[in-house]
């Protein structure tokens, strides 16, 4: 579906700027993610792409500019707040908490959206024990979509490398998102695992109604799963568009392949 066609933006980032110690790793970001949209954010190493990241989530305080989720500035909030209001994120480097099973991983993430009182713990009420037992179910229901359920008593560190990072995934979607981030959910992956990353992706964004912004190197990937691409470079945006026309701009080839000689 064409972004033109999906409404309001869920997302608006306006002169977003982040700098180190002087050292400028974004500048002036203007962008914006529409409802149900898998927006892809490439870019060489260092470009910016994990800083962005950062600070649409709140691991890291923009320097100035301003992040809207739904009409509501979210620019200057923590992470926790950011992932209660419906944003959550995976991890270039995978995150589990490994000496939990994988089970846990997913529940410890749903607890996010699940009100308790002291009471309720201490006493261990009815009322608690229904909501454990419903946390249970719920993530069940999660890693069997990820293939998962038969690891659910494992601890997360033993996984192979691709069932963790569908775990990250799962437990991202277990805090209830409406936009998931995807920090190289295909790294370390060979092209057929990589296929499988694509399905899983546009199931995710079908099946939760999520809308997804990627970061990935691998460009098959991105070019086919992608409505829309903004390409940074330096920490500035260089072109933005559908795939067809970011495979042709001038600014990217050039980014990527250095110039090419006449």
């Amino acid at each position: 579906m064409a972004s033109d066609a999906k409404g309001q933006p869920i997302l608006q980032v306006s002169r977003l700027n982040k700098s180190f110690r002087g050292l400028h790793a974004l500048r002036d970001i203007d962008s914006t993610l529409f409802p149900g949209e898998i927006l892809g954010v490439i870019g060489p190493n260092g470009a910016g792409k994990t800083t962005l990241f950062n600070c649409l989530t709140g691991y890291t305080s923009a320097t100035s500019g301003q992040i809207r989720y739904r009409g509501q500035d979210i620019t200057q909030l923590r992470t926790p707040a950011i992932v209660q209001r419906g944003i959550a994120r995976t991890f270039q480097n995978i995150r589990l908490f490994g000496a939990l099973t994988v089970l846990d991983n997913v529940r410890v993430a749903q607890q996010l959206r699940t009100p308790f009182n002291l009471v309720e713990v201490w006493a261990s009420a009815p009322s608690f024990r229904r909501k454990e037992d419903d946390l249970t179910r719920q993530a069940l229901a999660h890693l069997e979509l990820f293939g998962l359920r038969q690891d659910a008593d494992q601890l997360a560190m033993n996984l192979p490398y691709g069932a963790q990072r569908r775990l990250e995934i799962a437990r991202a979607l277990a805090t209830n998102p409406q936009i998931l981030l995807l920090d190289e959910p295909a790294a370390g992956m060979n092209a057929t695992e990589t296929d499988a990353v694509h399905g899983m992706i546009l199931e995710v964004r079908d099946r939760f109604n999520v809308s997804i912004i990627l970061v990935e190197h691998d460009m098959r990937l991105v070019m086919n799963v992608c409505e829309r691409i903004v390409v940074l470079n330096y920490g500035e945006v260089i072109a933005e568009g559908e795939p067809a026309a970011i495979r042709q701009n001038p600014n990217v080839i050039e980014s990527y392949l250095g110039k090419v000689q006449s």
